[in-house]
């Protein structure tokens, strides 16, 4: 996941501001580190930390981060352990002047990548992917120009980026040739804004622009905003999670409302796999608007069986089974009175490890639920991620290694039934999609070359 974000500011002293408040607004996006990059012709300043936005800055850190241009950046680990030394933006300075460089993305050839510049006398000082990325550009800008430096980076990199930089008072924007993650740009007031998602935008009372196009760039020099076409992309490969859980409901991303993405899918699981029961509820927060979805077209009503605590964060890091069991609860707790006597349809996301899921229904049962019947707003996640996604290897995804029976026995479900792939593209594409996804959890097909795995070029299409 991850969340970027650049602003220009034609007034210096609320540059940085404007970015804190946007990398608010993408939270969701990565709770692990954040950080800001605040540059001038003259200088560039910078301050990152681990923990939430809030927990990262106070009022005094804006009194030296100052500059008509500013990067930021929330990070959720996929490359790199969860620690001060690969938080983002990361800085170089070179005969080329200053750096910093924010990535929301994976690279498939990071390793590659890293041993070629450590054997020419690279000395990295994190083991984040990111990394790699500001130190190439570092070095095409001692010889190329900005344009070329890009065309530069995208022949070597293999995987998913979107990114903003500072190149010295040079704001940038770019997106991959796939398009494998979002990134658009809006108009402030004073400036202009470069970040992941739209709801960033609205948060700062901005007007969206447009989405960053696949193999674009955005360039943001003294006020002045031009869009530059990098790389010609061949198809586009469109991380479909975006649109199933990452991306906050509120956003639009390449002309797709996630709300409304998300309601289709709803529906469209209704139709699918349809059962009798008292009432729809969702798993808070990522199910919620996949089961209204639900609820409106199958006609049973929608009610509320868990509430969530908003104040936990990631708890499948404690290392005791015993702790892990307690976090749940203390994540979601059941309203009893809703649940005694009652048939449930319980709609979620998406499964991956199933460990939650088990507890959540146990949990259900355990306050008198009669029936707890699960619906899934997506396929089943079969294969790895290797663009971004914390979903490593085979063995820890359920659906991998079980069939959709063994999994309804293993979460302790009356029934389960997953949206199909031909049901969740339509969901998109009634929310106004065109089909160029990367499907690759979905369908163990690659839209890159990745060892071990099949890549296919030509993106799936339902029959």
């Amino acid at each position: 996941m991850c969340g970027v974000v650049g602003v220009y500011c034609s007034n210096p002293s609320i540059t940085s501001k404007l970015v804190y408040y946007a990398l608010f607004s993408l939270q969701h996006r990565g709770q692990e580190s954040a950080g800001i990059a605040a540059s001038t012709d003259k200088y560039l300043t910078y301050k990152k930390g681990m923990g939430l936005v809030t927990e990262v800055f106070d009022e005094s850190d804006f009194s030296y981060l100052r500059g008509n241009v500013a990067v930021g950046h929330v990070r959720y680990s996929t490359t790199g352990l969860s620690k001060i030394e690969n938080s983002q933006p990361f800085v170089v300075k070179s005969k080329a002047g200053y750096i910093a460089v924010c990535h929301n993305g994976n690279l498939v050839n990071y390793a590659e990548l890293r041993r070629e510049l450590e054997n020419e006398g690279s000395v990295f000082t994190s083991d984040s992917d990111t990394e790699v990325i500001s130190q190439l550009m570092s070095r095409f800008l001692m010889k190329k120009d900005t344009v070329e430096s890009l065309e530069m980076l995208n022949r070597k990199l293999v995987g998913s980026y979107s990114l903003t930089m500072l190149i010295n008072d040079t704001l940038i924007g770019y997106r991959d040739p796939l398009g494998f993650k979002p990134l658009c740009v809006g108009e402030l007031e004073d400036g202009y804004v470069i970040c992941s998602e739209s709801c960033a935008i609205d948060a700062l009372g901005g007007k969206f622009i447009k989405d960053v196009e696949p193999g674009e760039a955005v360039i943001i020099k003294n006020g002045e905003l031009e869009f530059i076409d990098v790389s010609k992309p061949k198809r586009r490969a469109f991380c479909i999670f975006e649109y199933i859980y990452f991306a906050r409901p509120d956003s639009v991303i390449d002309g797709v409302s996630v709300y409304e993405a998300r309601i289709e899918m709803g529906k469209i699981l209704s139709v699918e796999s349809p059962v009798t029961a008292d009432f729809v509820s969702a798993v808070p927060d990522s199910g919620i608007t996949a089961a209204i979805g639900f609820s409106q077209h199958s006609g049973i009503p929608y009610k509320e069986a868990l509430i969530k605590n908003r104040y936990v964060g990631r708890t499948f890091i404690m290392p005791e089974q015993s702790l892990r069991e307690l976090s749940v609860r203390l994540k979601v707790n059941v309203i009893k009175q809703n649940v005694a006597g009652k048939r449930i349809i319980l709609v979620d996301d998406s499964i991956v490890r199933g460990t939650t899921s088990r507890r959540i229904v146990d949990m259900l049962r355990s306050c008198g639920a009669r029936e707890v019947h699960v619906r899934i707003g997506s396929p089943p996640i079969i294969a790895p991620c290797y663009f971004g996604i914390d979903m490593k290897t085979r063995e820890e995804l359920i659906a991998a290694n079980n069939s959709v029976e063994e999994i309804r026995k293993l979460l302790n479900a009356d029934s389960l039934a997953y949206l199909t792939l031909k049901g969740l593209l339509t969901a998109i594409k009634n929310a106004g999609g065109e089909n160029g996804y990367c499907l690759a959890c979905l369908t163990a097909r690659y839209p890159v070359e990745v060892p071990g795995e099949v890549c296919e070029l030509e993106p799936w299409e339902p029959d």
